[in-house]
Formats: structure tokens, sequence, C-alpha cells
């Protein structure tokens, strides 16, 4: 449990639900169409879980362990390198990511949206780490800005054309938030909307999961990272306030 708690929270909830989910299908204990995204079955049936259950379902065989091994280098590395002290932020547009997948696959009736997801952290961390370099397999070495688009033609020659415009999904949403996010543009539309409801902020930072221990929360009021001293000045710049607010176009 020790070496558990040393993963970063948003990538523990991550890897648990994929393991959650995927092991028990994996094993015969639940039918894989109880979890995959049927849209009638939520709307009319109100089987409001699929959605979420149709993001971690990472199938099977060595293709699930390869996926999952992805999925924890790539989140861990994100939320240890770039969101330090900023796990609420993390999860707050982790989840507006996956809303982002869900909505870019309806048109595509796909039913199983791990596969986007995973494709959107690695886009994430493509654009963070561009100069970095990734083997495939052990036995191909590429950029790393690359490997998203490798992903999905490595999709398309596996699994077709349906297959890869999934993942393509994945790309399109990563790089949305890449852009949305980390854009240099200090004007840009909806930085604010970026950052953590305070909500979530409070609730990670009494958990412990959303500061660096003896430092606490890193963020100014810009959304870059900076050193705060103690849990009392880590409340001074908290997730944004999604209380009150102005009209838009208002002053």
């Amino acid at each position: 449990m020790d070496e558990i708690r040393k993963i970063p929270p948003v990538t523990r909830f991550l890897c648990a639900s994929t393991l959650g989910i995927s092991l028990p299908v994996n094993l015969g204990m639940l039918s894989v169409y109880r979890i995959v995204f049927v849209k009638d079955a939520i709307t009319q049936k109100l089987e409001i879980w699929r959605p979420f259950t149709s993001l971690f379902f990472g199938g099977g065989g060595f293709q699930f362990l390869f996926d999952f091994i992805m999925l924890y280098r790539n989140s861990s590395s994100l939320e240890s390198a770039h969101y330090t002290g900023r796990s609420a932020d993390y999860a707050w547009q982790t989840f507006l990511n996956s809303l982002a997948i869900l909505a870019l696959n309806i048109p595509l009736n796909s039913f199983i949206h791990f596969r986007p997801l995973l494709i959107s952290l690695i886009t994430l961390s493509a654009y963070l780490d561009p100069l970095g370099v990734t083997s495939l397999f052990g036995l191909i070495s590429i950029p790393h800005k690359y490997l998203p688009y490798a992903l999905v033609a490595m999709d398309l020659f596996i699994a077709g054309p349906s297959a890869a415009a999934q993942a393509l999904t994945g790309v399109i949403s990563g790089y949305g938030w890449w852009y949305l996010v980390h854009s240099t543009d200090s004007g840009r539309p909806g930085a604010a909307f970026a950052r953590a409801p305070q909500w979530l902020a409070d609730y990670m930072d009494q958990r412990g999961e959303g500061v660096v221990p003896g430092v606490g929360r890193v963020l100014n009021a810009g959304g870059q990272r900076t050193a705060s001293a103690g849990r009392s000045a880590a409340r001074s710049v908290p997730g944004y306030n999604w209380g009150s607010g102005h009209r838009l176009g208002g002053s």
C-alpha cells in the first residue's frame, strides 16, 4: 500500500479504474456488453455508468499490457513533472478531455474509448516534450512528437480505418488540451476554465494530494508554477473559483 500511495493520485485513479473494469471482463466475471458505450442504453435505460466504463476497458492480451504500461508511464510523467502540486488541475483537465473524447466519438458510433483516452495523454506528453525519443516495443526509436501519429498508423494497419478514426479523436482532444493550457498566447480564451474548481482543489488539498509536501499548492494567478510556503499560502492561490462571476462581455 505504501508503494501504491507513491503513485500520483490522478494516475492512481486512472490505473485503478482500468484494472477494476478490464480484469473482471477478461476473467469472465462481467460481460463486456454491460460496460460499453451504447447511447440508447444510457438515454432510455439510464445506464449512466457506460460513459465512464467505456473509457477504462482496455481489452485483453498483450495489447492491454502494452497500453496499460503506456497509460501509467505517460500519466505519471505528466502529473509528476508538469502538474507538480497541481493534481486537482490535472484531474479537472482529464475530466474535460474525457468529455471531449466521448463527444468526438458519438458520430463514429464507437463502443470503447480507452484507446482515444490513452492517445490523448500521449499527445499532450508529446507536445510538452517534443525533443524526447520513444522506443516502440524496444525495436524502433522515434521522436516523441511523432508517437501519437505512429500509434494512429499502427491502428490503421492492424485494425482498419474505424480504429484509426477513433485513435485520431484522441490526437485531436489531446492537441486541444495542450493548446488550451500551454499556449504562449496570454490572451487565449478559456485559460481560466482549465483550472480546477475551488471545491476540487480544496478536496485534494485536504487529502494531501493537491500539494507538494512541505511546500503547498504550486500555482499562481496565471496558471504557472511557483513555490508557496505552507498550506496557508497554498490556500491563497487556489484553483479557479466557479462561484460568482460576470456576464459574458461584461466588465
